[in-house]
């Protein structure tokens, strides 16, 4: 037993010994023009990992010895090199250049792999795109219906559900918010049609409610767009379709230095889109944005970002129709019970980041935002149901500024000989909304009355930490707290006397995540966590503080798997809890809280790239969502997923032909709690051809190749028109495009 216990005790003193010994590896990783690519990742052999920060930087703590160090970043070809641990520092930067995506670029650490976590500009380009609303299409699992004309945002399906136009994802651009709190026409209404997608460098996105820096919306999951902080070449590109489709993009590259390790860089984009639609009412849509950027990066220590634009929109719509219209033969598939449908809106914003490196590997990051908003939309869901002469059509319209601030603090430390990173984060958000509106209305221009007028403000105030402990090379883990106090202020401008009324309340939201290498193939990841959606203001003050801010408790296990270098699998089983869902009344312009439900599911994920310039990818989504505490015969969620897949097969070849071709698949799914209505599934497939040189592209897409009849968006409705004398609940549907093909020609200079 004494033996024993000796041994034991050398095999403590040689460990300790071990970790006493370990060095700090660090360095900064570029591009090929020496500029930092933040979130690339670093692989030592012994299974160690790092990601860089907003600067490149990188550290770790290595034990003596001898080792292979991977460098990779989608995009970018990965580098390998040999390094000595010896008794010193050691301190090495590296350069990527850049290249085709690589699946055996892809490694799997103890982190989790951000890299099947984000959407880069390589894989916009190779998928038909119309906006950056259809770039949401990339994100696994996630679906958009359009039904008002092209310039409302989209409806969003994902992880089993409707969530309108955003009740239930957090979007944001270059860290500024795009969700709107308290909408006219719907809770956390999320309209991208501001951003150009030429200008989207990358998409970040995760699922599930697990993220400190995420915050309101953030139940389903979140997608960051990043802009581009500086342009390869300037560019003039003209694109031409069926239905009297224009569309002009201009990148112009302003401002391009480089001079004793600082750049700065300014260029100024804008787009031109003029469609009138394949309705038989035309759609007479245009769009306009124009949008500007600067980035410095001073002395690696200091990186300023300016950004500001603006867009405007209008367009006529022919909204939801009923099937009996259509089967009855009294419209087309593409006709209109009420064509004059449609609206417009405009958002200019001003964007300010500033990082400053502290030093000692601490980051500073300050940012400001405005929002100037203005939103005007005319719908008629029941048609003649509540007024038999004039109709039911309404008006919904608001005038909105927001201003915000976000500070995050990061410190890339150690708690002995593990890798420590601190997050520590608080910023406000202050909603100024005035004259929102619901008016009953005649052809777009008579008010026949008011339904609702009022003025809110809205301010979110919020703060976190976030720990992530590398227990083992393998082992890493996460845990998490924010907190965030919200203010609701209401005037009812229909009110006889002058009231203000308001509510306050504020909710933590704890999370953990860990992350484990089984084997250099295999890495597992658990998450657990809360979030919540906040309610619409309106509703909060009628309700009197009730389920102000419901909450969402989520978990998800599962892992990515390589068999081989070029094919990844990503599995997840998951489970999310929702204390309360929204649904939006439409005819009444209100939204309607309802019960608890509760989501079930498995996603699965296949990556593989089958030669160097062919790949194949496939994401299948099962979800089962009931309501809980409703009968089994009444426990359907309306409109909800069950299963979707996206996929498809996309080609970079060396003499400049590239493209994809890519199909979406949504099973049929409930309209009703009862299930006795169905709104129908579809499969289609989009396709995009390119031939790309260094001076010029054309390019060609097809969406709906097959010329599928399909509805986009399904609604069970109670109607009636003007002929009936009782009014009738079935499907209502927006119908899907037809085959539509575009070509485009590039120039870059």
């Amino acid at each position: 037993m004494t033996k024993i216990k000796l041994l034991i005790l050398v095999a403590v003193l040689c460990y300790c010994q071990n970790l006493y010994a370990q060095q700090i590896f660090s360095g900064q990783i570029y591009n090929h023009q020496g500029e930092p690519l933040p979130g690339a990742n670093i692989l030592v052999g012994n299974g160690a990992g790092a990601s860089a920060d907003a600067f490149g930087n990188f550290k770790l703590k290595l034990p003596a010895g001898t080792f292979t160090v991977s460098v990779s970043y989608i995009g970018y070809k990965s580098q390998q090199k040999e390094i000595e641990i010896t008794d010193k520092e050691l301190n090495l930067d590296f350069y990527l250049q850049q290249g085709n995506i690589e699946l055996a670029d892809v490694v799997i650490t103890s982190e989790e792999v951000k890299n099947l976590s984000s959407i880069s500009a390589y894989d916009i380009k190779l998928r038909p795109t119309e906006s950056s609303q259809d770039v949401l299409r990339l994100v696994p699992g996630l679906f958009i219906a359009q039904h008002a004309g092209g310039g409302k945002a989209e409806q969003i399906f994902l992880r089993g559900f409707d969530i309108d136009h955003g009740t239930d994802i957090n979007l944001t651009v270059d860290g500024m918010p795009v969700n709107m709190v308290s909408h006219a026409h719907g809770q956390g209404y999320s309209d991208l049609h501001f951003v150009i997608p030429e200008t989207i460098e990358r998409v970040n996105f995760n699922k599930g409610p697990y993220y400190a820096d995420q915050g309101n919306f953030t139940t389903a999951g979140y997608a960051a767009f990043s802009t581009r902080d500086r342009l390869d070449s300037s560019m003039i590109k003209l694109e031409g379709g069926q239905y009297g489709t224009l569309r002009s993009v201009g990148l112009i590259d302003l401002y391009n230095k480089q001079k004793n390790g600082n750049r700065e860089n300014l260029y100024l984009a804008s787009e031109l889109y003029l469609t009138d639609g394949y309705f038989e009412s035309p759609q007479n849509f245009s769009r306009i944005n124009i949008m500007g950027k600067y980035t410095g990066y001073f002395d690696n220590k200091r990186l300023l970002s300016i950004s500001a634009s603006r867009f405007t929109s209008k367009w006529d719509a022919s909204g939801q129709i009923p099937v009996r219209a259509v089967e009855s033969g009294q419209i087309g598939r593409f006709g209109a019970i009420d064509d004059t449908e449609g609206g417009e809106t405009s958002r200019t914003n001003l964007n300010i980041r500033y990082n400053l490196d502290l030093g000692n590997d601490a980051n500073l990051e300050h940012q400001v935002f405005f929002s100037s908003y203005d939103f005007m939309l005319v719908s008629n869901f029941t048609f003649f149901l509540n007024d038999p002469v004039n109709g039911d059509q309404i008006t919904q319209s608001e005038n909105r500024n927001i201003y915000g601030y976000a500070g995050t603090y990061t410190k890339e430390g150690f708690l002995g000989n593990r890798n420590l990173t601190s997050k520590a984060g608080a910023g406000f958000r202050y909603d100024d909304v005035n004259d929102i509106r619901l008016s009953h209305t005649l052809n777009r221009r008579e008010v026949l009355d008011d339904l609702a007028k009022g003025d809110i403000d809205e301010t979110n105030v919020y703060a976190y930490v976030s720990e992530t402990l590398d227990i083992t090379p393998v082992f890493s883990i996460n845990g998490s707290l924010r907190y965030d106090h919200f203010i609701f202020n209401y005037v009812d401008a229909l009110a006889s006397t002058y009231e203000r009324q308001g509510e306050s309340e504020g909710v933590f939201s704890p999370k953990f995540s860990a992350t484990y290498k089984l084997t250099p193939k295999i890495g597992l990841f658990a998450k657990a966590g809360i979030g919540f959606h906040s309610n619409d203001t309106r509703v909060v003050v009628a309700q009197s503080g009730k389920d102000v801010l419901p909450k969402a408790y989520g978990f998800d296990f599962g892992g990515i798997y390589k068999p081989v270098p070029n094919l990844s699998i990503n599995a997840a089983i998951w489970q999310l809890n929702l204390d309360q869902e929204f649904v939006y009344v439409g005819d009444e312009g209100i939204v309607e809280p309802s019960g608890e439900t509760r989501r079930r599911g498995l996603d699965l994920s296949f990556r593989y790239q089958l030669l160097q310039w062919l790949y194949l990818d496939a994401d299948l989504n099962f979800t089962d969502p009931e309501a809980v505490n409703e009968p089994e015969e009444a426990n359907h969620i309306p409109l909800a997923p069950t299963f979707t897949s996206i996929g498809g097969v996309s080609f970079n070849m060396k003499n400049g032909i590239n493209g994809s071709l890519r199909y979406r698949y949504m099973d049929d799914r409930p309209a009703n709690e009862d299930n006795s209505i169905k709104a129908e599934g579809y499969f289609l497939l989009d396709a995009t051809l390119n031939y790309t040189r260094p001076r010029y592209e054309v390019g060609f897409s097809i969406v709906n190749v097959l010329d599928s009849e399909w509805k986009e968006a399904q609604f069970d409705t109670e109607s009636r028109l003007f002929n009936e004398t009782a009014p009738v609940s079935e499907i209502h549907f927006t119908p899907g495009s037809p085959l539509f093909a575009k070509a485009s020609l590039s120039f870059f200079f």
